[in-house]
């Protein structure tokens, strides 16, 4: 049975649907020995040779999906050329490969998914769904009632609004303040320019839940499978959205 080239990839764990649309654009994607570029082509499993690079897909990996706890000062990528420290060196001892669910950037710290279920990561990372993802964010100073209303109707970054976000304060540390922040996109460093707008910078970023998945008392570049239970509910939030 014919399928599309992005998502037999995607099932084969070697990336997420998006993921694998930016490999067959950028070449390096052959089918029987020549480079396809074109989405959506089609492609029979078992039949036709596909490769990435030099790498023959040849079978399905078992699904594993992962919740890591990201330290801090780490690259969310499989390389980095700068020689640091990367989320692929966590979980080297993971069998399957698996790729990070968006990403969490050098010095924020927390909950991150990683999975070879391309289907799961499209689901995830797709604004359709509107999983909610929730921060606790050290910001400089005592935001004011205003700054806190701003931020949550919506701020306008590179020109379009933000989705309004849960905004509550839940602490105090000398100066500056705690702030529970959830929102439910994952536009680029989101959180610390949001702040930033209010003219609260952001001190210190972690994520504690990403829907009904919660970072809990994991420690920090530690990582455990995901649930059952919580597999389940993921499901709803994509059922919902149907």
């Amino acid at each position: 049975m014919a399928e599309r080239l992005q998502v037999v990839l995607a099932r084969a764990g070697v990336a997420s649907r998006r993921q694998a649309e930016r490999l067959i654009r950028d070449g390096r994607v052959t089918v029987n020995g020549q480079v396809v570029r074109k989405l959506g082509t089609q492609v029979v499993w078992g039949q036709d040779a596909i490769r990435v690079g030099n790498r023959l897909i040849s079978r399905l990996e078992p699904k594993v999906t992962i919740v890591l706890n990201k330290p801090k000062r780490v690259m969310t990528t499989s390389h980095d050329p700068r020689g640091r420290r990367t989320t692929a060196e966590l979980v080297k001892k993971v069998k399957a490969r698996i790729f990070p669910v968006g990403r969490l950037d050098y010095d924020t710290e927390g909950l991150l998914i990683l999975t070879n279920n391309g289907e799961l990561a499209q689901h995830l990372e797709h604004p359709r769904y509107g999983i909610p993802k929730t921060y606790q964010a050290k910001v400089k100073g005592m935001p004011a009632a205003d700054a806190l209303q701003r931020l949550r109707s919506g701020i306008t970054l590179d020109g379009r609004r933000s989705m309004p976000a849960r905004v509550k304060k839940i602490g105090t540390t000398g100066k500056n303040t705690w702030l529970e922040i959830t929102i439910k996109e994952g536009r680029n460093r989101q959180i610390r320019r949001m702040c930033w707008a209010v003219g609260h910078p952001v001190l210190k970023l972690k994520r504690i839940c990403f829907g009904p998945i919660r970072l809990g008392n994991l420690k920090p570049g530690l990582y455990r499978d995901l649930t059952p239970a919580e597999a389940k509910k993921l499901q709803k939030y994509f059922d919902q959205a149907v």
